[in-house]
């Protein structure tokens, strides 16, 4: 057969659903391959956008979701979203084209070594130079994305290879299962939790699935021990449930440090550097670590465990739940519950333009427990990572590794498509919005009934903050913006704009009931980021 058939028909082995991205000319012969498969192309309009579609699709699923590109620009396109994919710990396999390996008659046109451009972004990158090769290759390129830690993996295929015929055969999918973790270890992690006065778990990224969510539930429900999960962890205990310490919101203490710094041994789960700096909850490097994941831990100063549990994480937990010694009490962090409570709880005005405690309070309200809200990245992560209560995992996602603008609204299109029986809200800033917002026309075309919620302030009000904070005077952040609801009406989506005296879960509930994209325009009120995050942080007071 054509190879271009055969690369489609190793992709369906795979269980590929979607695939993401924009072509060009050397992308020629796969696309009508894909023509003629089982496969659902989704167009973007930006090739990053593409590659966080499928950096969230792999999210959400756990299976490689997959973007792809032509050759030169189409392919540097791609570059922020994978390298978002690889941070994050998601698996995507990204494709790009390439002008022919033999009789190219264009010369350097368009030409950059892009496998060298993603050799450092990825987990391994391939150039395909022969057709019998793409079951073997691409195998290994899913195998390797979907392998712990998961990551992102580039295949190029140049256009005359793409052409070629070959005679091999699809290569089967395999099915892996997790090693486990050594008994006499899981003796030895048991025994120190035994031993601990306090423990506390830190739930993060790693942990963002049914299995391990379930078994760590149990856990803490057997044993009594509390949890504090890092932003992209965030639901994987219920926030309802008595042993959650909601969120750690911010890179600076919080209330939640009030227990945190007397805990004597901190058992993490899932845990990687890159999504919240062990030095904050470490900071003078002398705290007992547990750590618990499915590959040893990338250390550094303040991260260096004392014990690995190495091995399936559900696994790990259920052995250790049956190991450990009853439910126990542990009244310090019983006290910081009640104090993250109440904070999380306590009143915020009713003005306008709105304060961002109103605006999570309003999203809280309308949403369901299961459906998703997705965050593009600004100062109101903050907000939403403190005071937004979550119940289940993969409800709040967020980019605390990357952490890149631009990314909510494609996010928000792949949650879409990945769960189309739960409602989709992409939070973003007018100024991370309008890095993508050209995808909202990629929305309307899928059918997809995705609501934008654009909280504007008109300004970079993340870096207005810091710079604040550093005591700089304001300068360069201002700037303007178009007229959202027009801007939305234009791609065909229903456009709404929170006026005074508006309830803005209302209007939340208006542009949900549409059944239609829309795009809510809500203005928000940022004074208070200096007051809360600078002042009130910085002088927290425990009270036990």
């Amino acid at each position: 057969m054509k190879a271009s058939d055969l690369f489609v028909r190793q992709l369906e082995e795979e269980g590929v659903r979607f695939i993401f991205g924009l072509p060009g000319e050397e992308n020629l012969d796969l696309l009508e391959s894909l023509r003629k498969s089982a496969i659902r192309l989704i167009i973007c309009r930006h090739e990053q956008a593409a590659a966080f579609m499928a950096a969230t699709y792999g999210r959400l699923t756990g299976r490689a979701g997959v973007c792809f590109s032509t050759l030169g620009p189409g392919a540097t396109n791609l570059v922020t979203g994978i390298a978002h994919a690889q941070l994050i710990g998601a698996p995507l396999v990204s494709l790009s084209g390439q002008k022919a390996l033999r009789h190219n008659r264009q010369g350097k046109f368009q030409l950059v070594d892009v496998s060298a451009l993603m050799k450092p972004i990825t987990k391994k990158t391939f150039s395909l130079t022969d057709p019998d090769t793409i079951p073997t290759v691409l195998r290994e390129a899913f195998k390797t994305a979907e392998a712990e830690r998961p990551g992102a993996v580039h295949v190029e295929l140049p256009e005359d290879v793409a052409a070629e015929e070959t005679k091999s055969a699809v290569q089967k999918r395999s099915e892996i299962r997790r090693p486990v973790a050594d008994e006499r270890v899981l003796a030895r992690a048991a025994e120190l939790i035994g031993q601990a006065k306090n423990p506390l778990i830190i739930v993060s990224a790693g942990a963002n699935r049914r299995r391990i969510a379930e078994a760590l539930l149990d856990f803490v429900r057997k044993t009594g021990i509390y949890a504090v999960h890092t932003q992209m962890g965030k639901g994987i205990i219920p926030d309802d449930c008595p042993f959650s310490l909601h969120t750690l919101g911010i890179h600076t203490r919080d209330y939640v440090y009030c227990g945190i710094d007397r805990a004597d041994l901190l058992i993490t789960v899932g845990y990687h550097i890159v999504e919240y700096p062990p030095s904050l909850w470490n900071s003078e490097a002398d705290k007992t670590i547990l750590n618990i994941d499915f590959v040893p831990a990338e250390t550094d100063r303040y991260f260096n465990p004392h014990r690995e549990l190495v091995g399936d994480i559900a696994h790990s937990l259920k052995m250790l739940g049956k190991m450990t010694v009853g439910e126990r009490d542990f009244p310090l962090f019983r006290k910081t519950r009640e104090l993250v409570e109440e904070k999380i709880k306590r009143n915020v005005p009713d003005s306008y333009p709105l304060h961002p405690g109103r605006v999570v309070l309003a999203v809280r309200e309308t949403m369901a427990e299961r459906d998703i809200v997705v965050l593009d990245n600004g100062i109101y992560k903050l907000w939403f990572s403190r005071l937004y209560p979550a119940f289940h995992y993969n409800t709040v996602l967020l980019d605390n590794a990357l952490a890149t603008m631009g990314a909510g609204l494609p996010a928000g299109i792949a949650a879409g498509l990945c769960c189309p029986d739960r409602k989709i809200l992409a939070v973003c800033g007018d100024g991370g919005f309008l890095m993508n917002s050209q995808e909202l026309e990629t929305a309307v075309r899928c059918g997809i009934p995705l609501v934008v919620l654009i909280v504007n302030d008109d300004a970079f009000g993340f870096i207005k903050w810091k710079q604040q904070k550093r005591g700089f005077a304001p300068y360069a952040l201002d700037y303007g913006n178009p007229d959202f609801v027009r801007y939305a009406e234009s791609f065909g989506a229903a456009g709404f704009r929170v006026q005074p005296g508006d309830d803005l879960a209302h209007v939340l509930q208006k542009a949900f009931s549409s059944g239609r994209v829309a795009v809510v325009e809500c203005p928000i009120d940022y004074s208070v980021n200096y007051e809360v995050f600078s002042t009130e942080l910085e002088n927290v007071v425990c009270g036990f």
